[in-house]
């Protein structure tokens, strides 16, 4: 057994930031260790580093009259083979390719597999995950400023007096989103401002024929009330970025993650949504 002749292997990378994270750009290294309790004959020690997309979702039931359909597709992004001729090993890093993901009907994942070939023995593999993420700087599109308004009046026919208006920026910062909100409330009820971070992750089969589409809720706000009759409040609202939230991926044929905001005002219990803001990373 490869067992008898081995213990604590162990794959070790290297990487320069405490997330242990890589992207474009940086130089992949690392380690292979391994004890033998024995004299053992190696024929050789290869590596493979793999990228590979895959979704897949059903929609129907089960049943007599209902059929299940099933829809998948895959996407191998590179295979990368090399023989471990020394104690550490360089790799070129990926390129351009999206950032590892795993969600409800599909992952994007990158990894490093090591296999050990001894005479009359089958070849033993080892496994370690990459967290290769993508660079912003590659996309300009994503350094657009994420600030901007909107206003919009709500109107409802049980309402007695004036309508409500909502104009609001969003300021960007490092973690999380600043709501400056300005209201003028002209209407007899007390209402509220309310913000909330939605992620949605879409997934394709190939050409795009079929798709599945979700969204959940990440984070949500509320702002503090506001009286009836009063003009020109200024408010401010802080959505904190939870520290586990993907980076958007709009670059994969079979795969997208992006995150809005939405933008709404609470009446009696009762949400008007007033906008939504699509932001990236």
């Amino acid at each position: 057994m490869f067992e008898s002749g081995f213990k604590n292997v162990n794959i070790n990378l290297t990487s320069a930031n405490p997330r242990r994270t890589f992207s474009c750009g940086d130089t992949v290294t690392g380690t292979l260790s391994f004890d033998l309790t024995k004299e053992t004959k190696i024929t050789s020690i290869t590596m493979a580093l793999t990228g590979n997309v895959d979704v897949h979702w059903s929609t129907g039931s089960g049943g007599k009259k209902r059929h299940r359909r099933h829809f998948s597709a895959k996407i191998n992004l590179f295979n990368l083979k090399s023989v471990l001729l020394q104690e550490n090993s360089v790799y070129p890093p990926p390129v351009d390719f999206p950032s590892s993901f795993h969600g409800i009907h599909g992952r994007i994942q990158y990894l490093l597999t090591v296999s050990i070939d001894r005479p009359w023995h089958f070849a033993k593999s080892f496994e370690t995950e990459l967290h290769f993420l993508e660079r912003i700087s590659n996309r300009p599109e994503l350094w657009a400023p994420l600030s901007g308004s909107n206003s919009m009046n709500v109107c409802c026919l049980c309402w007695t007096s004036g309508p409500v208006e909502l104009t609001s920026a969003l300021i960007c910062l490092r973690g999380g989103f600043i709501f400056i909100c300005e209201i003028n409330n002209a209407s007899s009820r007390t209402v509220t401002p309310k913000a909330r971070l939605k992620e949605r992750q879409t997934y394709y089969t190939h050409g795009r024929h079929n798709r599945n589409s979700g969204t959940r809720n990440l984070v949500t706000q509320n702002g503090e009330h506001i009286k009836p009759n009063t003009p020109d409040v200024h408010k401010e609202l802080l959505l904190t970025i939870p520290t586990n939230t993907h980076l958007s991926i709009s670059n994969c044929p079979i795969l997208e993650v992006d995150y809005m905001i939405e933008v709404n005002l609470l009446l009696q219990n009762v949400e008007f949504e007033m906008y939504n803001i699509k932001i990236c990373n």
